[in-house]
This record gives structure tokens, C-alpha cells and sequence, in this order.
């Protein structure tokens, strides 16, 4: 096995724009849609670490912090946190801009877990992970008792 990956290897951001589709009748970001683009960013991410095809197995309490709007840019970055033989943890975060100030805010955050597949739809190994930086080292410990409270 060559050399392991970091989060950083696999770190995902997006951008995206709040049109009026994707809000309520006040402008607000819809819950699903925010849901809908973490999930994306994640499995993005999921599937660079393990360089197949990684699906949603579970996702964590979602927090809403502060509303999104109509015309905000949104930055959604997933971080993969710890890999547990086929499943990957990703840690998702969402950032608003408003104009005109373009100060960003959370809006956003809640983990994912991601299981990798083989060619015949399987669960398959990935490869483990190597935390580099204090926070890093800190998420994937902390990982650990997330998993232990999913599955009980």
C-alpha cells in the first residue's frame, strides 16, 4: 500500500448561488436543499478518498445556525474525519455571503457517513486515513464516539 491519505488530499468545496427555486415563500434557503448540497459535497469527498463509488448511509443532527437567502453564496466544504473499513465519517459545513457586506457566517454543519462500493454494489475497503493537524487529529478521535452513538 503506497502512502496513506490526509483530509486535506480529499477536502471538497463548493459554491453555489440561492436562486428563488431553492427558497420558501420569505427567501429562506429551504432545509432539503441545504441538506441536498451538503450531501453532494460529501460524497464528493467520500469518493476522492477512496477513489470509488461511495453512497449515504447515515447522516447526523443537521444544525441550523442561521438562515441562508435569496442571493447569498453559499460554500459547502466536506472534510473527511476517519475511515472505518468501508465507511468514511465527512464532516460538512455550510458558509453564507451576503452582499453587501461578504462577510461569511455559518449556516450549516452535520456529519455523514459514506460507505464505499465495489463493482457488484458491494461494500469495499477503503483506504485508512491519516490525520495530519491538531484539528484533524482532534475530528477523528471524536469520531470514534460518534460512531459508537449511531449504532447504539
Amino acid at each position: 500500500m503506497g502512502k496513506l491519505k490526509t483530509p486535506e488530499d480529499s477536502k471538497t468545496t463548493m459554491t453555489e448561488v440561492v436562486f428563488p427555486n431553492d427558497t420558501n415563500p420569505m427567501g429562506i434557503v429551504q432545509g432539503g436543499r441545504i441538506i441536498q448540497l451538503m450531501d453532494i459535497a460529501c460524497a464528493i469527498c467520500a469518493q476522492t478518498h477512496s477513489g470509488k463509488i461511495a453512497v449515504t448511509a447515515s447522516i447526523d443532527k443537521v444544525s441550523f445556525k442561521q438562515p441562508a437567502r435569496l442571493g447569498d453564496i453559499l460554500m459547502i466544504t466536506a472534510t473527511i474525519t476517519r475511515v472505518f473499513n468501508t465507511s468514511m465519517e465527512i464532516h460538512a459545513e455550510v458558509w453564507s455571503k451576503r452582499l453587501p457586506e461578504m462577510k461569511p457566517f455559518q449556516t450549516n454543519d452535520a456529519y455523514f457517513v459514506f460507505v464505499a462500493l465495489d463493482d457488484k454494489a458491494k461494500p469495499t475497503a477503503v483506504m485508512p486515513l491519516e490525520p495530519v493537524t491538531l484539528e484533524e487529529k482532534k475530528q477523528y478521535r471524536d469520531a470514534l464516539k460518534r460512531r459508537k452513538n449511531r449504532i447504539g
